[in-house]
C-alpha cells in the first residue's frame, strides 16, 4: 500500500509536470489517494492488531492448559518419590510465577523457568520404574508435551503477526499512521532457544 501510494502520486506530478493533467486535479487526485491510503493503512493496522491479540489469546489457553495440568503430574510423582520436596517445591513456585506474570518479558522468563523445573520432575521419574509405568503418569506426560508443542506452534504465528505488524509500524509513509493513532512497537514472546526445540519429554 505505501508503495502503491508512492506510484500514484508520481504519476500525478509527472502529469502536472508534462502538462498532461491540470494542477486542480493533480491536487484533487493526490488528495483522494491520500485519503484512500491513511484509511487503508488504517484498516490495515487494526487488522495486524486484531490478528496478534487472537494469536495471544491462543497463546494463553495452552498455557493455562499447562498450568492445570502441572499438580496433577505433581501428586502423581510424589506418590513415588516423596521426598524430593525440593523438586515440588520449585516447579510449584515457577507455576505460580507464570500464572501471575504480566509483561512480555515476564512470561518469557517465567515460562522458560517453569520448563527447567519440570525437565528436573521428569529426571525424577527416570529413577522410578513403577512411576514410568503408571498410566495416569504416561497420560500427563502426553498431555503435557503435546500442550508444549501447541505453544511452540501459536509462539511462531504469534511472532510472525508481530513481525508484520511492526514492519508496517517502522516503514514510511504507514509510520505516519502509527504515530497518528498512537499505535505502539509490540514485543516478540521469546523462549530460550534450547527450551523452545525441546519440549518437555521423557524417554522410556
Amino acid at each position: 500500500m505505501n508503495t502503491l501510494f508512492l506510484i500514484i502520486a508520481v504519476l500525478v506530478v509527472a502529469g502536472v509536470v508534462f502538462k498532461v493533467i491540470s494542477l486542480k486535479v493533480a491536487v484533487l487526485a493526490v488528495a483522494g489517494a491520500l485519503v484512500a491510503w491513511g484509511i487503508a493503512t488504517y484498516n490495515q493496522f487494526v487488522q495486524l492488531s486484531n490478528r496478534v491479540a487472537e494469536a495471544w489469546s491462543d497463546i494463553e489457553v495452552q498455557m493455562k492448559r499447562r498450568y492445570n495440568l502441572i499438580p496433577n503430574l505433581v501428586e502423581t510423582v510424589k506418590g513415588y518419590a516423596a521426598h524430593e520436596k525440593d523438586v515440588f517445591e520449585s516447579v510449584t513456585q515457577a507455576r505460580a510465577a507464570a500464572m501471575g506474570a504480566t509483561s512480555m518479558a515476564d512470561h518469557a522468563k517465567s515460562e522458560n523457568m517453569l520448563t527447567n523445573t519440570l525437565k528436573s520432575l521428569f529426571a525424577v521419574a527416570e529413577a522410578y520404574p513403577q512411576l514410568r509405568a503408571n498410566e495416569n503418569f504416561l497420560e500427563l506426560q502426553r498431555e503435557l508435551t503435546d500442550t508444549e508443542d501447541k505453544i511452540q506452534a501459536s509462539r511462531r504465528f504469534y511472532n510472525g503477526n508481530v513481525r508484520d505488524y511492526n514492519t508496517l509500524r517502522e516503514s514510511f509513509p504507514s509510520n505516519m499512521i502509527a504515530n497518528a493513532f498512537k499505535y505502539a512497537k509490540k514485543e516478540f514472546f521469546e523462549l530460550e532457544e534450547e527450551a523452545a526445540r525441546a519440549p518437555v519429554q521423557v524417554k522410556f
